[in-house]
């Protein structure tokens, strides 16, 4: 059964090499990569399933014996998040059925979206700091290339500077790692974590600490890293900016909870310290800069970034019940801010803006997408029994429980600017007349939908919204697994000896 990791990884690279063999064949490409993701999907719930009943799973690729070969190995984190990576695909490329161009599908899209989900499961299931590395470069070259498919002026500009900062952060990782190699003699995780506590110059872990968090921050895009995210994710079609928004930023995420939940547990109080302060800086800066814009998908775009202060802040108190938090945050995360995303492609179709002085009227001419919109806008507030509630709820009891009155007092402000933030769009895109008809003129399309493409646009976005109105209905059962994983991430034994078996 230990098979099952490879599933992640083999299924989107056959689905891309399939498309790139259908090159010429639109619709076959289609067919395949909706395919591929459904798989994607099914193989995360596999592995899930497994690692549920059987504990945390290792294999040895090529049986060399770790420390020395490849690892693959997936506790219930990795798992949830590639199954989070399948709802991502599955959602993002029904909806590119109706959304996407001919252009960008003719020359390439398919087979970079798969790519890119090779690249993000295979850093979510990757026992190796260095295959960690590779994993992100694969996941980051899918990622320049869709940014800039299409050659618009407004995306150029934006890869740029989107490149320019992930190069950057690429360089401090690959330095990092050269310099953990040479302190420590081996880059795979489970073996670091049995040898990082005997480094004869705690502060050189501590630079090690830094520098990985560092370039995990840009990824991420924490404070004060975050400006390239603003500028980048509002320029490419919809459904790349939202799977760049529901999934990209939560691999940073991933890789500092991973290592400073396994690797960087000497020094807390300085790292776990800095990384609650960052959390704190990050929820403000964003949550400020998306009360100051007036652009649909760069208010969600400092909305985003505001909230991965909620998913680091957790990891910051460093407890159970914090880390629990913070998984079922990411978990989240992911499903609304991929819709909401999906939602601001339908009202440009709409609208043939993202202006918010240029909406008004949606609800009276489109209340589905009005319920769509305001569904998850809602769960981003914070307004219970959504997803977002609880996860807020769960974070601030974190807090409380350890005496983290500031950052407690920070979290419910930012929630509270979110809800303002969310209804504020809603109101002046939905609720409120729009220009035209405010001044005896008729609203009409851009580029009127058919029924038929509104039923592919809306059907996606509505799965995403009863899920996140499910995992707030039925947030027990969801928490009771985000706290299991919460065990495996501070059991730093069992994954150990998952991966290295009984090597003392």
């Amino acid at each position: 059964m230990n098979l099952v990791l490879l599933f992640p990884i083999l299924i989107p690279f056959a689905t891309a090499v399939a498309c790139l063999l259908a090159w010429k064949q639109r619709h076959v490409q289609r067919v395949l990569s909706i395919t591929g993701a459904v798989l994607l999907q099914a193989s995360g719930f596999l592995l899930l399933v497994s690692v549920w009943q059987s504990g945390i799973r290792a294999v040895q690729m090529g049986n060399w014996p770790a420390p020395f070969g490849i690892t693959l190995v997936s506790d219930l984190f990795s798992a949830i998040m590639i199954v989070m990576a399948g709802l991502t695909g599955v959602t993002v490329l029904v909806y590119s059925l109706a959304d996407m161009d001919t252009g960008r599908e003719s020359f390439g899209y398919h087979p970079l979206m798969h790519i890119l989900l090779m690249g993000v499961c295979g850093a979510f299931i990757t026992g190796d700091v260095f295959n960690l590395y590779v994993w992100f470069e694969v996941m980051l070259i899918a990622s320049f290339v869709l940014l800039g498919l299409g050659g618009e002026k407004a995306q150029l500009e934006g890869t740029v500077k989107y490149v320019t900062l992930n190069l950057m952060s690429s360089a401090l990782f690959l330095a990092a790692v050269g310099i953990m190699y040479g302190a420590v003699g081996t880059l795979n995780m489970a073996d670091l974590a049995r040898h990082m506590g005997t480094v004869k110059q705690p502060g050189l872990v501590t630079t090690l600490a830094t520098l990985f968090l560092l370039a995990f921050g840009i990824k991420a895009a924490i404070f004060p890293l975050f400006f390239w995210l603003p500028a980048s994710y509002p320029t490419p079609p919809a459904p790349i900016a939202a799977i760049f928004a529901g999934l990209l930023t939560k691999v940073g995420i991933y890789a500092l909870i991973r290592v400073f939940t396994l690797l960087f547990v000497q020094d807390l109080e300085y790292t776990h310290a800095l990384l609650l302060v960052l959390a704190g800086l990050t929820m403000i800066s964003g949550i400020l800069g998306a009360l100051v814009q007036n652009e649909l998908r760069r208010i969600l775009s400092f909305v985003l970034v505001s909230h991965i202060g909620f998913m680091i802040m957790g990891l910051g108190i460093f407890t159970h019940l914090a880390i629990t938090a913070s998984v079922f945050y990411i978990v989240h995360d992911v499903i609304v801010k991929t819709g909401l995303f999906l939602v601001g492609g339908v009202v440009r179709a709409e609208r043939g803006t993202y202006e918010m002085s240029s909406l008004g009227g949606l609800y009276s001419s489109n209340p589905w997408l009005s319920a769509l919109f305001l569904l998850p806008a809602l769960s981003v507030g914070g307004i219970p029994p959504l997803s977002g509630f609880w996860g807020k709820l769960v974070l601030v009891k974190a807090g409380m429980e350890t005496g983290q009155y500031l950052i407690v007092a920070t979290a419910l402000i930012v929630a509270l600017l979110s809800l303002l933030v969310m209804m504020k769009m809603w109101a002046d895109a939905f609720w409120r007349d729009s220009p035209g008809s405010a001044a005896g003129g008729s609203v009409v399309s851009a580029n009127p939908v058919s029924f038929e493409s509104r039923l592919v646009l809306f059907c996606p976005i509505g799965v995403l919204g009863l899920l996140t109105l499910a995992a707030g209905i039925f947030a027990e059962p969801v928490l009771t697994v985000c706290s299991r994983a919460a065990d495996q991430l501070l059991n730093t034994e069992e994954y150990i000896r998952a991966v290295l078996g009984g090597i003392p």
